[in-house]
């Protein structure tokens, strides 16, 4: 298969409502999308970047540049592109995992299309549908909070991940767990926002059967995730701590977690994703899918990820309505606490190109 041309586009999605992080808040969510155009078929990609550096040191410009400029010329010239080919031909270029992994997913898009085979059956998932936990950002008010997450429990999503920060951590975590009870799935997710200083504070969270309290520290110190793990009750997970397969290695060695979060974004598309699944899986630590805001093609190809058998927690691959009123793919819905995943070819659902064109911003196409 030989790309012959591609295109760019960023579109400009409204959120339902703001969703608010240590790091940021965002109204809408701004999505790169990737098309590859070969002589067997089209394969689309959604780039997980963001417009800003806040959350990751790639943001939406600088990966669409090196796509353009880099990386997108270096397969362009290649005879015969596979998927599998992608991050070795790449490898020259370094870091800009997000970009990468655009590329490759758009690649093995097209490629498993042509095959007449779905995301699903290639990364060797073993279930059909998979269970939906919802991430809740940092409101205005403990009230807020509250009527969100049990507006998300009437829905009927079967974990709730709560978004928090020093100062906003011990008294929601409590509001949640005393307004819903002890079977609640409860974890959080603090994006980065302690130090190694604060432990005596996420102690704390301990008495609340959390399933897990996500990043606390910053990406780059493992060791203090180590020493962090041995002094909670709580499990630590890693997210943005763990940036390839050899990262994640490092890690589990170092036991600086014993729950893992797998974007693949972050990791350089897919590929990479299944082989931490499988690394975990060999360890004994279990692993769920993150999610970046993504839209329906993103969020198809999550789909298919989350339904290997390593991923026994649910994960961030939540209904489209809990983000977008309108997506560019048919929308994906709430059936019994679990979404479906896609059987189609590639990534199994099809860009709605008018809705697209109405959201789209800027468009470039690349020969």
């Amino acid at each position: 298969m030989k790309i012959d041309a591609a295109e760019l586009r960023v579109a400009r999605l409204p959120l339902v409502i703001p969703f608010r992080t240590s790091q940021a808040s965002q109204a809408e969510r701004v999505a790169l999308l990737v098309r590859v155009i070969t002589g067997q078929g089209e394969g689309w990609a959604d780039c997980g970047a963001s417009p800003e550096p806040w959350y990751e040191p790639e943001f939406l410009s600088g990966a669409r540049a090196v796509i353009a400029e880099h990386l997108l010329p270096t397969l362009m010239q290649a005879p015969d592109i596979t998927a599998a080919r992608v991050q070795p031909l790449l490898a020259q270029v370094k870091g800009n995992e997000m970009a990468k992994a655009a590329l490759e997913t758009a690649v093995l898009d097209a490629e498993l299309r042509a095959a007449g085979m779905s995301f699903a059956q290639y990364l060797g998932a073993v279930t059909d549908r998979v269970p939906a936990g919802v991430s809740v950002g940092i409101p205005g008010s403990l009230a807020e909070l509250l009527s969100q997450v049990e507006g998300y429990l009437a829905e009927g999503y079967q974990r709730i991940k709560l978004k928090i920060e020093p100062g906003w951590d011990t008294e929601p975590v409590r509001a949640v767990r005393e307004r819903f009870g002890p079977d609640l799935a409860l974890q959080v997710d603090a994006n980065q926002a302690y130090s190694r200083h604060d432990a005596r504070r996420l102690r704390a969270l301990d008495e609340f059967g959390l399933l897990l309290v996500e990043q606390p520290l910053a990406a780059g110190d493992l060791p203090g995730h180590a020493e962090l793990a041995r002094a909670l009750a709580t499990p630590v997970c890693l997210d943005e701590s763990v940036t390839s397969l050899r990262l994640a290695a490092v890690a589990l060695e170092l036991g600086a977690c014993s729950v893992l979060n797998i974007k693949a974004a972050r990791v350089g598309g897919y590929l990479t994703a299944r082989a931490i699944h499988d690394l975990c899986v060999a360890h004994g630590v279990p692993v769920w899918c993150g999610g970046l805001l993504e839209t329906g093609v993103g969020r198809a190809a999550n789909l298919a990820l989350a339904a290997l058998p390593g991923f026994t927690l649910p994960g961030d691959v939540s209904a489209t309505d809990r983000y977008f009123a309108e997506d560019i793919t048919a929308p994906f819905v709430l059936e019994d606490g679990h979404i479906r995943v896609p059987a189609g070819p590639g990534t199994g659902v099809e860009v709605i190109m008018d809705v697209l064109e109405r959201l789209t911003v800027s468009c470039e196409l690349l020969c």
